[in-house]
């Protein structure tokens, strides 16, 4: 009594454990019988002739096991034959050939059974879990989800869900200002699952632009409902961010109903994203316009753009060159990424027309990581350099004045070379 009392009270347990792992009755049901079944099998050699059912509402189960009367002296195997004397005291009715069924209990198979059966299904209820949890967070790649911190390491957080299960947020996937304590909720979107050797590993993210995009469906109806469209982002996370959004309803105006009543919608977002900078402007198919406003807030005298290389070159006036370059390249960076071209910005002086000679010409004279400098504020040709104040150059490149010099007179000579031969 005392062995079927521990067996009942096991199944006690793992209803318990069922509640707790949220593991479907069904489920439940076909692992407890195949763990029975798994059992019997070490045991007898088969367990074709068994029949394990399980009671989910009384919590208990039967096992019944079916066996061919033999004659007395004929018996060869216990576990699938029975005895003609033995068979009549379950029925007494039988013959030798028929099959006599009678109840098994598990206990009296002894203390390492039972053991073997709890390692058995602790075994495949932890392999359903994992199972489980790939399944959910494969169907949520893409959304954004709240988790609480749990323990901050020096290359990761380790963050639980509500169900308590462990996410990772890398320092990669995280905005350079965020900053968290245990117990903080966090908000992410999913980027993947990792699944080796059936160990799930949910990898979450801050940085990836798709987490901006999901903070304007939250913040923005008309982007939910479908009556705007985010066209393109680019992000330099925790810096600054360009999101190109189009209308399909003429009465709407796209950047006014992201941004909201006195930047009611917006603040949200900028907020979430430790106060990364976004710009929200028009996307048109218009190559050389969009290319244009990708650049505001500074203003272009004009543009030449290359379809098939995907260039462009873009020509302003001095005071707005600054602009269009943004504080340590940002925004040039921002409006490549948004229109994927690559963009040349020259200041719009006299002569602006004659041709120009690309940086890159000169890496035999110029070393490349000076060229690199230069095009690190917007100078990708010989006139943009030359266009530049001196004292500005040395400011924003960080070169020497003597390095600056230097450039200038390489790039000057040049100049003056194509100036004599054309006389001549």
């Amino acid at each position: 009594m005392a062995k079927k009392e521990e067996t009942i009270s096991m199944i006690d347990t793992l209803a318990e454990f069922k509640e707790l792992k949220n593991i479907d009755k069904d489920t439940m049901i076909s692992v407890l019988e195949d763990s029975f079944r798994n059992v019997i099998a070490k045991m007898f050699g088969t367990d074709e002739n068994y029949d394990v059912i399980i009671n989910p509402e009384k919590g208990d189960f039967e096992i019944w096991r079916n066996r061919t009367v033999v004659a007395d002296d004929e018996l060869e195997d216990e576990n699938l034959q029975l005895t003609l004397t033995e068979a009549r005291k379950i029925d007494a009715d039988c013959e030798v050939g028929e099959e006599v069924t009678d109840e098994v209990h598990f206990a009296d198979f002894g203390r390492r059974a039972i053991l073997n059966l709890r390692q058995t299904l602790a075994s495949k209820i932890l392999e359903l879990q994992k199972d489980s949890l790939f399944a959910k967070y494969k169907d949520k790649i893409g959304n954004i989800i709240a988790a609480d911190v749990y323990q901050v390491w020096k290359k990761e957080i380790l963050l639980l869900d509500d169900e308590g299960n462990e996410l990772l947020l890398p320092k990669t996937e995280q905005i350079p200002t965020d900053f968290y304590r245990k117990g903080e909720t966090v908000r992410a979107i999913v980027q993947r699952v990792d699944n080796y050797n059936n160990n799930p590993k949910i990898i979450l993210s801050r940085t990836d632009k798709l987490f901006l995009q999901r903070l304007f469906e939250l913040e923005v109806p008309e982007i939910n409902d479908g009556l705007i469209t985010i066209k393109a982002i680019a992000r330099i996370p925790g810096e600054r961010a360009k999101v190109a959004v189009e209308s399909y309803d003429d009465r709407i105006d796209p950047v006014g109903a992201c941004v909201g009543m006195k930047g009611s919608r917006i603040h949200g977002i900028v907020r979430e994203l430790r106060n990364e900078n976004i710009d929200v402007i028009n996307y048109t198919s218009n190559v050389s316009l969009f290319i244009q406003r990708a650049l505001s807030p500074a203003k272009i005298s004009s543009i030449r753009v290359n379809e098939e290389e995907r260039k462009a070159e873009v020509y302003l006036r001095p005071e707005e060159v600054s602009l269009a370059i943004g504080k340590g390249g940002l925004n040039i960076k921002l409006a490549c990424m948004l229109t994927e071209y690559a963009i040349d910005v020259f200041r719009d002086v006299e002569g602006a027309d004659e041709e120009d000679i690309y940086l890159d010409e000169f890496s035999d004279e110029i070393d490349s990581w000076v060229i690199e400098a230069l095009k690190n504020i917007g100078c990708y040709t010989a006139k943009s350099v030359l266009a530049m104040n001196r004292e500005e150059i040395i400011e924003r490149a960080d070169l020497e004045e003597q390095t600056v010099d230097e450039v200038f007179a390489i790039l000057s000579a040049e100049f003056e070379e194509e100036q004599d031969e054309t006389q001549e």
